[in-house]
């Protein structure tokens, strides 16, 4: 233990060079001054997945230093100390295992990159989850709808989904398919300071369509 200490002394500092707090050694046991109350106050106010420090209830541990490195199968209280003379708290990482695995860091900042973490990664779900809008236009369609289905596909490009607009055409129709392109550029046109053409208007079968997507 005294061995362990001491790496953790070099590691961190002696006790009289560190800054966020002053320990007396009474008896074997650390007695942590302001800031390791501090400490387990900000703990208790967040919603714990994991138990820390006081909450561990297991005999023994392998306790992993901060960086990562082992040192060893310690009891409970040792592991404890050693956290404490750190100035850092003692994570049970896993419980269930033989023995159980204990990590000493600061809690509170990995709670927080945990949560940075996990606000990037639904956001780029949100990003996987936009939706492709469609429209369907017409060669003949009323001036009205028209403006309706551009005012509407403008306020989903804004929120960054994309726009398919189509058109079916119907019996003689076929035969003039510049038509429906012309409509579809017109479109694009009108939408062409939130969008970009992605696929350029484009025939399958009866149906010419065009994919525009946000701008960034």
């Amino acid at each position: 233990m005294d061995s362990t200490i001491h790496l953790i002394s070099e590691r961190y500092g002696s006790m009289p060079k560190r800054k966020k707090c002053d320990f007396q050694i009474l008896g074997g046991y650390i007695v942590s001054t302001f800031y390791n109350v501090w400490r387990c106050i900000q703990i208790a106010n967040n919603k714990n997945d994991l138990k820390v420090n006081g909450e561990i209830k297991v005999s023994e541990l392998m306790v992993i230093g901060p960086n990562g490195e082992q040192m060893g199968v310690k009891s409970l209280t040792d592991a404890l100390t050693l956290a404490n003379y750190a100035g850092l708290d003692l994570v049970l990482m896993s419980g269930s295992s033989n023995p159980a695995v204990g990590k000493i860091m600061d809690y509170n900042k990995f709670k927080y990159e945990k949560q940075k973490k996990q606000k990037e990664a639904q956001k780029k779900q949100r990003e996987t989850n936009k939706e492709i809008k469609e429209y369907r236009l017409s060669v003949v369609i009323d001036i009205h709808d028209f403006e309706t289905r551009v005012k509407n596909a403008k306020m989903y490009l804004e929120k960054g989904h994309k726009i398919k607009a189509q058109i079916r055409f119907k019996g003689r129709q076929m035969a003039h398919p510049e038509l429906g392109r012309d409509v579809l550029n017109k479109f694009a046109e009108q939408l062409n300071e939130v969008s970009i053409i992605e696929i350029a208007p484009k025939m399958e079968g009866r149906v010419m369509y065009m994919l525009l997507a946000p701008k960034k």
